[in-house]
């Protein structure tokens, strides 16, 4: 049965799906929304939000988490985090304006060092099973040759033959056995994709775990001004906002 939230209980709002499928996280003191789209985050601060963590985003079949509805939280003294997948996307668009990277994928995006943004994409099952991951994203797969390597498991020739493959693969399409398929075949296909799930290291997973711990701990708005203003231009007022979603008026 679910819990009410207690009036006097801050609002703490975390947007995940697949980043935090299979894990065992204490969802105490959080409220555990769906991957967000568009108009997810507004509503998150209409509803009061202290706080908002946003993990996961759906992209293609609906509009994606706007850049504005982010600076409205950040504007309204709403502490924003961003980690593993849409959220470390936004988190390095938006962190001169206050949103605050959580976790190694939003940190590498914020420096540089990752770029693309199909290096977190993945497609994942139906809110009805949890939304399971059902492709391999980038950075798990260079995470997980990388500690292959430096655990002398497998040699740097066949890691770069691995992730070479794997980025040849549209990543609708880049399924574990789909990334070994295209490497290499026969035995030893078989043998890579059992080693692979032996030393597979999940950072989206760990990112988005390091964000609920963040999303916890804050407790009231923040009361501190931007140091910036929030434009009000034709397009953004022009919006309405219903139940959870957004449509342009």
């Amino acid at each position: 049965m679910a819990k009410l939230r207690r009036s006097r209980d801050p609002l703490r709002v975390v947007f995940a799906g697949p980043s935090l499928y299979g894990t065992n996280i204490d969802r105490a003191g959080v409220d555990l929304r769906r991957p967000a789209q568009q108009g997810d985050v507004e509503q998150a601060v209409a509803d009061g939000a202290v706080a908002v963590g946003l993990v996961d985003g759906h992209y293609q079949q609906v509009g994606a988490v706007w850049h504005k509805e982010i600076l409205l939280a950040l504007a309204a003294g709403v502490t924003v985090f961003g980690s593993s997948s849409m959220g470390a996307l936004r988190a390095a668009e938006c962190e001169g304006f206050g949103m605050i990277p959580i976790g190694s994928i939003a940190s590498s995006y914020c420096s540089g060092t990752l770029f693309d943004d199909a290096d977190v994409a993945i497609v994942n099952g139906p809110a009805e099973l949890g939304y399971p991951p059902l492709t391999e994203p980038m950075v798990t797969v260079a995470a997980t040759l990388d500690h292959l390597l430096v655990s002398a498991a497998l040699g740097r020739e066949e890691c770069r033959m691995i992730l070479d493959a794997a980025k040849s693969i549209y990543f609708a399409d880049r399924t574990v056995e789909a990334i070994f398929d295209k490497a290499t075949s026969g035995t030893r296909a078989a043998q890579l994709v059992d080693l692979y799930r032996q030393y597979r290291v999940d950072p989206k997973a760990s990112d988005a775990i390091k964000l609920v711990e963040a999303v916890r701990r804050v407790g009231r708005r923040n009361q501190r001004p931007t140091t910036w203003r929030l434009a009000q231009s034709p397009f953004w007022t022009g919006r309405t906002v219903r139940s959870g979603s957004m449509t342009l008026a």
